[in-house]
């Protein structure tokens, strides 16, 4: 079987890897509900927990502080110059963005294709794009410097010409970000409903049953609740599909069509997407194989959910190769002197460093996917997607700073030098949205229960009595 084949859905096939469960032990609709119920309902959740957030919150918290510092000292505080005008802001608004795309994809396009592989793993990308688009966000509205005039950027009338030019893709940046992250908000949250439901009707305690209880929007899991419900999430799977596709090309538009030698090439919408696939799914594994550990969900985040998203990673790793190598023979059949130079400087010069960095982690280390032991032990995985982040960041690194550092006239050359700001706020963003992340795991269902007992075998689908919870819709499956 190639290793970019996804499995089927069936079991009529005769490979071991195609016919793996996608809920494993001996479970039926009320055990699921169990299972993912207790890691919300437990008094305490496990000291690891507590340990993670501990440290990402005050990671998160040194964000906001730098944040401030920022704003009451001035941008001068980054290592940006001249050339350099875009460093780290812009690098992590564009990774943050691509992390948030596998969400995405999972939900949307793999549920219109009918792959139920996607039903363990889909709520937790979705609140995983969430929280990078919530990171995202922060670094053009800081970045811009006066923050206080940031409502300029708001889509309001334009009677007082406020937008300096609506042609730019800057400003298709502002609408497509938001549209993204509306429909994305909606896609998670309609999901939950059925869930946040059961959540309600197991609820012990007055607070916790209103609270989930108006979350839920009165759902009681009628044959017409199901039937709408069903209707809208396909609705806004088909809307968000798009948006994966677009939102990350329009993100590419803000290079693609300036002037500047290593950014003014067609292959980058493409190229993007590609690489936001790839950096996306990424963190997803780097998230769930932890989160399957310690919250005791390994029944329902199998191997077969971790070695279908190496097999994704694979694939897309191998198109952000071929588009480094596009790159360079484009740069070259270009005659264009400045752009040889540009590609030849980025392997060669200053920077030649993040750019070997980069090769070695999108490139060369996704190939041991090639090999089954390393799609199938978990840790193994985690160590590769880390590796893969990792080369993702200084691909936006290498594409933005060692394309401005290096001006049309020597004179103008520059080299840009991190700050402490820099480093510090790169680390911050990264402690918000673990923090966020570790804050659903505990408060909400990190699992899609409905959708989970949807691909149960059918004679599993005959729920045991739950002594100490009275039956409630938990146990009903949409048809």
């Amino acid at each position: 079987m190639s290793a970019f084949a996804l499995p089927a859905d069936d079991n009529t096939t005769n490979d071991p890897a195609r016919r793996a469960p996608l809920v494993t032990g001996a479970h039926d609709l009320a055990s699921i509900t169990e299972t993912v119920s207790r890691v919300v309902e437990r008094p305490a959740p496990p000291p690891a927990w507590y340990a993670a957030i501990s440290v990402t919150s005050l990671v998160a918290l040194s964000f906001f502080v730098l944040v401030g510092y920022l704003v009451t000292t001035g941008i001068g505080v980054w290592g940006n110059n001249s050339p350099v005008f875009w460093a780290f802001d812009i690098v992590n608004f564009v990774f943050w963005i691509g992390i948030g795309h596998a969400g995405t994809l999972i939900s949307a396009i793999l549920f219109l294709f009918r792959q139920k592989w996607r039903t363990s793993i889909n709520r937790a990308a979705e609140a995983m794009t969430l929280f990078a688009v919530i990171c995202a966000g922060l670094f053009p509205a800081i970045h811009v410097g006066r923050v206080w005039v940031i409502y300029w950027l708001a889509p309001y009338p334009n009677q007082m010409s406020i937008w300096p030019n609506f042609r730019s893709p800057l400003l298709w940046d502002v609408f497509a970000v938001s549209t993204y992250a509306t429909v994305s908000a909606l896609f998670w949250y309609l999901g939950m409903i059925p869930d946040l439901a059961t959540l309600r009707d197991r609820a012990r305690t007055r607070l916790r049953k209103t609270i989930y209880g108006g979350l839920a929007l009165g759902w009681r899991g009628s044959a017409r609740q199901w039937h709408r419900y069903e209707r809208a999430y396909l609705l806004l799977a088909a809307l968000a599909t798009p948006l994966v596709l677009s939102v990350h090309s329009v993100v590419s538009f803000d290079f693609a069509t300036s002037v500047i030698p290593g950014w003014h090439t067609t292959i980058f919408p493409p190229y993007f997407v590609a690489g936001a696939i790839f950096s996306g799914f990424a963190m997803v594994v780097t998230l769930m194989v932890p989160a399957r550990a310690f919250f005791g969900l390994r029944d329902l985040v199998t191997p077969r959910h971790l070695e279908n998203m190496c097999k994704i990673m694979l694939a897309t790793g191998c198109m952000v190769g071929y588009a480094y190598a596009v790159e360079f023979f484009v740069a070259w059949y270009s005659g264009s002197g400045y752009e040889r130079f540009a590609f030849l400087n980025r392997a060669f010069g200053p920077y030649a460093w993040a750019y070997w960095i980069m090769v070695s982690c999108n490139v060369v280390v996704p190939q041991l996917f090639w090999f089954k032991k390393w799609r199938t032990s978990p840790w193994r995985m985690v160590l590769v997607s880390v590796l893969i982040n990792v080369g993702m960041w200084f691909e936006r690194f290498v594409i933005i700073v060692s394309s401005l550092s290096r001006d049309y006239l020597p004179s103008s050359w520059g080299y840009f030098t991190p700050t402490w700001v820099d480093l510090g706020m790169l680390a911050g963003s990264f402690g918000l949205f673990f923090t966020l992340f570790l804050l659903f795991c505990r408060y909400l269902p990190m699992v899609a229960m409905a959708e989970v007992k949807a691909v149960l075998p059918h004679e599993a689908q005959r729920a045991r009595p739950a002594p100490e919870h009275p039956a409630t819709q938990r146990d009903i499956v949409p048809a």
